[in-house]
């Protein structure tokens, strides 16, 4: 397999950008869960207003399409619902490495079910990208920290935790078959309507009623910044998938950690330490090997 091109690099670092910034405006919101559904709501709309200035007729997707946007969409809710379960109920530093554990079934997936030959130094790039994004959110360094979070898997955070890696995972290959058979523009519409579609029923339950309007009133502003954010991360990865093995994209888009620390460091003057610093280190040398390989 030939090094990942140029463009898909660009696109999926872009992506890797956008999602960091649009989830610091997630974390800085009041009501998590009805921010996530104003920002597909403002997202969705920009989406159709853009579809429909466009000079291209939105072409007669196949049954297959819907079905696979549909899957994908059913795939991307739950891994948030997991993750907002793992995050609610147990320690960050305990939960997060786990939702991350998708690097490690991407590949596996890419290679039995999409037929994708890596290369050694794009497996290396893999694997320290996997395990610097295990590490950030460690206390300290030792073994015991290391294998905490299996050591806890009886707890529901935990199982949330490995919950959302292993269905993300499952998602990214139902979104890169989605994306490489049908137009990714089109295909991603459908994608996202879906997800819309299914965070709206979640929201029709009673412990929801009242807080819609209250979550847009407090934060409207960020919202209305959010939502173009989030449709420039979801179709600029779209664009590097269709170029990029999914083995090697998914990993990449881990760029976003260190945007993340970045802005954690620079912006909200937060400490920055040592396991934080070598795995920032850890995450850039597996994505240089990943463009190489």
């Amino acid at each position: 397999m030939p090094p990942m091109s140029a463009t898909a690099f660009f696109f999926i670092s872009f992506s890797a950008l956008m999602h960091a910034l649009w989830n610091l405006l997630v974390k800085r919101s009041q009501d998590k869960t009805i921010f996530i559904w104003w920002m597909f709501l403002v997202s969705g709309i920009m989406l159709n207003i853009a579809l429909v200035l466009s000079d291209q007729p939105f072409p007669s997707l196949p049954p297959r399409a819907f079905a696979l946007a549909m899957a994908g969409g059913i795939c991307f809710v739950l891994y948030h619902l997991f993750s907002g379960m793992a995050y609610q109920e147990g320690e960050l530093s305990l939960t997060y490495p786990l939702t991350q554990t998708s690097m490690l079934y991407v590949p596996l997936w890419g290679v039995f079910f999409l037929h994708e030959v890596l290369s050694p130094v794009g497996i290396a790039g893999i694997v320290l990208v996997a395990c610097g994004a295990y590490c950030i959110q460690f206390r300290r360094f030792s073994a015991g920290e290391a294998l905490r979070p299996f050591l806890s898997l009886g707890e529901s955070s935990v199982q949330a935790a490995l919950a959302a890696g292993l269905i993300y995972s499952i998602g990214a290959v139902i979104d890169k078959i989605g994306v490489s058979e049908f137009s990714a523009i089109h295909f991603t519409y459908v994608l996202v309507m879906f997800m819309f579609l299914f965070m709206s029923v979640n929201l029709m339950r009673p412990r929801y009623r009242g807080r819609i309007l209250g979550e847009w009133q407090v934060n409207k502003g960020q919202v209305l910044i959010s939502g173009p954010v989030m449709l420039l991360s979801f179709m600029s990865f779209r664009f590097g998938l269709q170029l990029a093995p999914l083995s090697y994209a998914v990993p990449l888009r881990q760029l976003s950690l260190l945007v993340g620390v970045g802005i954690g460091t620079l912006l909200l003057k937060e400490r920055c330490g040592a396991i934080r610093l070598c795995s920032v280190m850890i995450i850039l040398l597996g994505v240089f090997f990943i463009r190489q390989g």
